[in-house]
Parts: structure tokens; sequence; C-alpha cells
């Protein structure tokens, strides 16, 4: 096995040409993703913040499961919100989603080419819980 993993590589020319996560070291770093938005789909990012957040980290969840991990591994989670005002009704419904700890996290305000209000990143243990 490779000292490094990519998990969700995107293909050749992607406007977003980054992995959704990289397994190394015994760590899963997740890479920024806010909630899944496809109207074509019927997928909408959610009304709220607190919505947004729920989509987003189910999101970061699945991505997680797909290394082997899961929300309960994270040690480090950075949160983008666009909007500080945001910022109390994002915490209420991210603290909903560590009930065993909350990891260590820093939060910046951040522009993206979406309507996304919210996005995480994080680093995780690798595996399951032992």
């Amino acid at each position: 096995m490779s000292a490094i993993a990519f998990l969700d590589q995107p293909e050749a020319g992607s406007p977003r040409p980054f992995s959704a996560a990289t397994v190394a070291g015994g760590l899963v770093f997740v890479s920024g993703h806010s909630a899944p938005h496809d109207p074509a789909r019927g997928i909408d990012r959610g009304a709220t913040p607190a919505e947004e957040v729920r989509n987003a980290l189910g999101r970061i969840a699945e991505i997680l499961a797909g290394a082997g991990s899961s929300l309960d591994r994270v040690v480090q989670v950075t949160m983008l919100i666009t909007d500080p005002a945001d910022y109390a009704a994002c915490n209420a419904e991210y603290v909903k989603h560590f009930p065993g700890g909350l990891p260590a996290r820093h939060t910046a305000r951040f522009g993206v080419p979406t309507e996304a209000r919210v996005a995480f990143s994080c680093i995780a243990l690798a595996g399951a819980a032992s």
C-alpha cells in the first residue's frame, strides 16, 4: 500500500483540482466541502445556516466513512463562513455533531464562487476507534 492514498481524485481538467481527502501517516485530511448542491437532482444545500452546517458535516462524514474513519475520530476542524452574522447559528448546529467532545477548531471568513454560507475541512484519525 502506498504511504499516501488520495481519495476521490478529480478528472483531468476539473475546476476543482483537489482530492476529497488524503490518508497518510495514520491521519485523514479532508479537503474543504460545503453542503452538496445539485438542483437538477433535487439536492439543496439548505435554507438556513444550521441546515447548511448539518448537510456539509453530513458530506464530511461520508468522506470520512469512505476513508474508514468517522466524525468521532476528528481531531481538528476548519469552519469557513461567508457571513459572521451566521456564526452563532452555525455553532449551535455544529456542536450537535461532536457529542463525544469538540475537536480543536479555527474559523475563518471565506468567499467562493458558490452561494455556500459554510464549509468545513478536517483532520481525523484513520481507521475505526479502538
